[in-house]
């Protein structure tokens, strides 16, 4: 093996992993001066966020928004050069495809949980919106340490609720199952409702007045001309720039502390030095790396579940094409689709109609926490069940100019009740030795900013200052669906 960059003194820095949870924490360490290497697996950066073309239109085939209302994403991208191409959506009206048919997204909700019934009329049926009149009357519900979104809401509204709303926009952020989703971690804003109120209507109403009385302008989610999968690259050529170096097609073996007090990393033949370590990979790989020095974390890593998802976008000729307005649509699991969204992406990002007048884009996902059958089929069986959806919700019968799907295996990690308590520990447990940090979508939310967010923590962790790592353990970043899709 090659000895390589032998550390001389502090400010050596290794970043395992250039999802842009890495390149995020390369940049900061980077502005702190520190002289940094990230060293990536694949062979590209950006991780779950992807750009590419599709007959001709550029779009992206991950994720495709980033919440605007959390600082963190909107600012990198304006560090690194991207402000003039911050884009919000052109439309944020959207869909549910519920009960035979496509109906308005309800709004005056939180994460679907209404204020009042009336809010979700359309969507419920007369049955579900009286249920929904019952919270009031309901004795106080405990939720303890922790409790799932979907066991605790269906316990004060109703499974309607759940089942047709709840549901489909955490399925849209997580791939995963309301009943067992974390309220704490992924949901915290209805978790302090829940803690505080004893009827959860009043709770969310009370938590809509203070949301609208601190008068956030602005659009909710932002987008960036040509892709969000341009702004890892543009992270990545500025760590280039500043002096940074990225290694992709270089998986890492081995970490291990030294005698002296660093870190030693094997990567391929290369051995590296450093003073302090980054791990920004997800949690199967992090587990693997800590096990000799962190066994405790490791474990806990270990443990941490992932759904499996895939994106199939489609690309028409606009002359054979007549969608309904929006965004696009979501789909509750239980009217029992295949497809679980569907975003018109012509339509929701004003720069791909720009950019390609004659061509329509659009996009469904495929794939819940669970659901493996699905999964298993050849491309041209999950763009025929797509079609087929398309079809049944808006009329599309048109035979599109290209398709492309994107399997995201393992891409989302699960946040099961008492996941809070499980980062918790994990980090505990990594603070006992000097020099390392973790971050990423496993820890404290799956959205751009919560990623960042974790990045910054880990930068300053290793710096010695832990107060944004108690931060984001005490109060995760909500992710919020962004309109159809994500």
């Amino acid at each position: 093996m090659r000895e390589v960059e032998s550390r001389t003194g502090t400010g050596r820095v290794v970043v395992v992993g250039a999802g842009i949870a890495g390149l995020a924490a390369a940049h900061r360490l980077l502005q702190r001066g520190a002289r940094v290497t990230v060293l990536e697996a694949s062979d590209r950066v950006g991780g779950k966020l992807l750009p590419g073309e599709i007959a001709g239109a550029r779009v992206d085939f991950g994720a495709e928004s980033m919440l605007a209302r959390r600082p963190e994403a909107v600012a990198l991208a304006r560090e690194v050069g991207l402000d003039d191409r911050l884009q919000p959506p052109a439309t944020a009206t959207a869909s549910i495809w519920t009960r035979g048919a496509l109906r308005p997204m309800p709004k005056g909700h939180v994460m679907g949980v209404p204020g009042t019934a009336a809010a979700l009329t359309g969507v419920l049926s007369d049955e579900g919106l009286a249920r929904i009149e019952r919270d009031a009357d309901l004795p106080r519900t405990e939720v303890g340490d922790d409790v799932a979104v979907g066991e605790y809401v269906a316990a004060r509204l109703g499974r309607e609720v759940v089942d047709r709303l709840v549901e489909p926009l955490l399925g849209g952020v997580y791939a995963g199952d309301a009943y067992r989703i974390s309220m704490r971690s992924a949901v915290p804003q209805l978790y302090q409702v829940a803690k505080t109120h004893d009827s959860l209507t009043e709770g969310v109403r009370e938590l809509q007045a203070r949301m609208a009385a601190a008068q956030q302008t602005g659009p909710v989610f932002m987008g960036i001309r040509g892709g969000i999968g341009s702004l890892p690259l543009a992270v990545a050529d500025s760590v280039r720039a500043r002096g940074g170096e990225i290694l992709t097609g270089t998986p890492v073996t081995e970490l291990r502390r030294e005698t002296s007090g660093g870190w030693r990393v094997v990567a391929g033949d290369r051995v590296l030095h450093a003073d302090a370590v980054v791990v920004a990979v997800p949690a199967p790989a992090a587990a693997g790396l800590l096990r000799p020095e962190a066994p405790e974390a490791a474990a806990e890593l270990a443990a941490v579940e992932y759904a499996s998802m895939a994106l199939v976008t489609l690309a028409y000729r606009r002359a054979d094409t007549a969608l309904p307005e929006g965004s696009g649509f979501l789909v509750p699991p239980v009217d029992g689709r295949t497809i679980k969204a569907s975003t018109f992406a012509s339509q929701k990002w004003g720069w791909i109609a720009e950019e390609s007048p004659d061509t329509v884009v659009l996009r469904t996902s495929v794939g819940r926490y669970g659901e493996t059958e699905i999964l298993e089929r050849e491309d041209v069986g999950l763009v025929d069940v797509s079609r087929h959806d398309l079809r049944e919700a808006t009329g599309l019968d048109a035979t599109p100019l290209e398709t492309r799907v994107t399997r995201w295996t393992d891409g989302l990690p699960q946040y099961p009740v008492g996941h809070h308590a499980r980062v918790a520990r994990i980090r505990e447990h990594v603070a006992k030795l000097p020099g390392l940090a973790v971050c990423g979508a496993q820890y404290d939310g799956v959205g751009i900013p919560a990623c960042i967010a974790s990045a910054y923590a880990a930068v300053d962790q290793i710096g010695g200052d832990l107060s944004a790592v108690e931060e984001l353990t005490a109060h995760p970043v909500q992710s919020l669906h962004g309109g159809a899709g994500e």
